[in-house]
């Protein structure tokens, strides 16, 4: 395996080579598996053995219609069937609401999911990425990201919560306070795949507010729950209408037979499933500690069954990624393909302890290792020219530039703004800002007045885009886009009608309850930005409008602010809890 490792990587278009292509390269056994984000304790054993003596039956014939299992799922979940649609994985899903519900463009907070900033991309429509700032923990903040909406025009809003690969939680008050702000808009999507993992909150779902509303989706998974990635099957609620289009868009039998056993068997297995959450909740505690120790290691805030990890200052992520492979048979995540982030960062799924204590001891010896291969630091000019899956998303957005229409990459490289980054080196600085002072350890450039001060990045004056060459329709001028100051605070205007509470229904099938309950303080409101009336017609394609930047601009300029060299952000002790956003358990 050690020989084909790196080809493994650069020859697969997703963001790591499947599980099966690893076994087939190292004869059947594949890794310690800290990549794919499922349960690692559900199904249980029993589970197994009852699904492999019914294995002849379970692949020789058809499986019921969709109707059949999604009302099945429906009664574990106590919710109507006429407000879920099932899907083979969330990602089918994903694919009908945009080709049925997105039409011109979306809205994401950055890094997430790739599917959200890939696929309306590759259906030509305009994705408008809000950048989490690293320095802010690539914390979300729904007024801002609000008025970014608003700024861009953008018609479809989508929160992840928690938000994949940071871990990211949002309170269920505030999710419900932007959904009300976002009346006006043609669809607001709540991607909660990962929400049974979290317990910062009792009832953390809104999935009983978006029944109530027209443009609200919830997204939920199950194969990351139920540890069953490769069974393909998810579901989302919404109003009957919303659910309704979406399912009679997809095949009669678009479920197969081993989604239809598993969800027949959850209704035996509740206290084995509530017990796992408990323990991946645990573990992901165990986790955060045991990585925090590790010297110059980031660990941030989580709350799914995963951790968001920078690396020490010079370390490179695809040379950790392969070294933990080769040397130590572990797969981790490396984080370089997905827009907002880059190879100094890696999610590692939370597993159990005796796993977690062999990473701790490999990262020991890829980092910080005395030999000459002891330490990932690639050597000068010597680095890998490569990141998973950078490929494919590099191309979407250098040929689209947010926009999802092909020849606008001449646009993408107007001046001002940088070549591309070679795969897997991070993100440059503007050409505006080119001159840098090269890190001695290896690691990111730094600009040259942070290097000479106080270690901590000037600003970078945003580019402008320039006009559309004269072979597209050339758009009306644009005015030259202005920092916008932080939004005013206002509370919602009164005639907005609240909807008739509902009485709280269990939403998970067999709901956990966190392991330390602790009372909970009223939240105060959050201000969004009145809504406004939406420009004339589609923003340009390329032309960021106040406080936005386009999909290029986000990799290749200030919009993340990159860390100097000093290792930032200073003492562990000043983060909070990493595993449980400050719940003590």
């Amino acid at each position: 395996m050690a020989d084909n490792v790196a080809s493994l990587f650069r020859s697969t278009a997703a963001h790591s080579p499947s599980m099966a292509a690893l076994a087939r390269e190292s004869d059947g056994a594949g890794p310690v598996d800290f990549c794919i984000p499922c349960n690692p304790y559900f199904p249980t054993p029993a589970m197994f053995e009852d699904m492999a003596a019914r294995l002849r039956d379970i692949i020789t014939y058809y499986p019921s219609g969709a109707d059949t299992i999604t009302a099945e799922l429906c009664s574990l979940l106590q919710l109507p069937p006429q407000c879920v649609a099932m899907g083979n994985g969330s990602t089918e899903l994903i694919t009908w609401i945009d080709h049925l519900l997105v039409r011109e463009s979306l809205a994401v907070p950055v890094p997430t999911f790739g599917r959200w900033t890939d696929q309306p991309m590759e259906t030509g429509k305009r994705v408008d990425m809000f950048p989490l700032q690293e320095s802010g923990g690539f914390a979300l903040d729904l007024a801002q990201y609000a008025e970014f909406i608003r700024a861009r025009g953008t018609r479809v809003a989508v929160i992840c919560n928690p938000n994949n690969p940071d871990g990211g939680f949002l309170h269920k008050h505030a999710v419900v306070q932007f959904m009300d702000a976002m009346a006006d808009l043609d669809l607001v999507v709540i991607d909660e795949s990962f929400l049974e993992f979290a317990d910062a909150e009792v009832e953390p779902s809104v999935v009983q507010e978006a029944m109530l509303r027209p443009n609200v989706i919830v997204l939920r998974s199950l194969g990351k729950n139920f540890g069953l990635h490769g069974i393909r099957f998810g579901y989302l609620v919404a109003n009957p209408a919303l659910a309704g289009r979406i399912r009679s868009m997809l095949p009669k039998w678009n479920l197969n037979s081993f989604a239809e056993h598993v969800v027949f068997m959850l209704k035996e297995h509740g206290a084995e499933y509530a017990q796992s959450l408990h323990q991946v909740r645990r573990d992901r505690m165990d986790m955060s500690g045991q990585l925090s120790s590790l010297p110059g290691l980031t660990v941030y805030p989580s709350q799914g069954n995963f951790l968001f990890v920078r690396l020490p200052v010079g370390a490179e992520g695809t040379v950790v990624r392969d070294r933990m492979l080769t040397e130590h048979r572990i797969l981790v995540r490396e984080c370089g393909n997905k827009i907002g982030s880059s190879s100094r960062f890696l999610r590692l799924v939370v597993r159990p302890q005796v796993d977690v204590r062999r990473l701790v001891s490999g990262l020991e010896q890829v980092l910080y290792g005395t030999s000459r291969r002891g330490a990932a630091v690639p050597e000068q000019a010597g680095g890998t020219g490569y990141s998973s899956g950078t490929a494919a998303v590099d191309r979407l957005v250098s040929e689209t530039n947010g926009a999802g229409m092909r020849g606008l990459a001449a646009q993408a490289a107007a001046p001002g703004l940088a070549a591309a980054p070679v795969a897997g080196t991070g993100m440059p600085l503007p050409a505006a800002a080119s001159t840098v002072t090269a890190d001695p350890a290896g690691g990111m450039p730094v600009p040259a007045a942070a290097s000479a001060g106080t270690g901590v990045p000037q600003p970078v004056a945003r580019p402008v885009a320039q006009p559309v060459p004269q072979a597209v329709p050339q758009p009306a001028p644009q005015p030259v886009p202005q920092p916008v100051p932080p939004p005013v605070p206002q509370q919602f205007p009164e005639q907005i009608p609240q909807p008739a509470p509902m009485p709280a229904q269990p939403l998970a099938p067999m709901p956990a309850q966190p392991l330390a309950p602790a009372a909970q303080a009223p939240m105060p409101a959050v201000a969004f930005p009145a809504p406004q009336a939406p420009p004339a017609g589609p923003t340009p394609p390329g032309v960021p409008a106040r406080g936005g930047l386009t999909a290029a601009q986000v990799r290749g300029t200030d919009g993340l602010s990159m860390a100097p060299a000093t290792g930032w952000p200073g003492p562990q002790a000043a983060w909070p809890n990493a595993a449980g956003m400050g719940q003590v358990v």
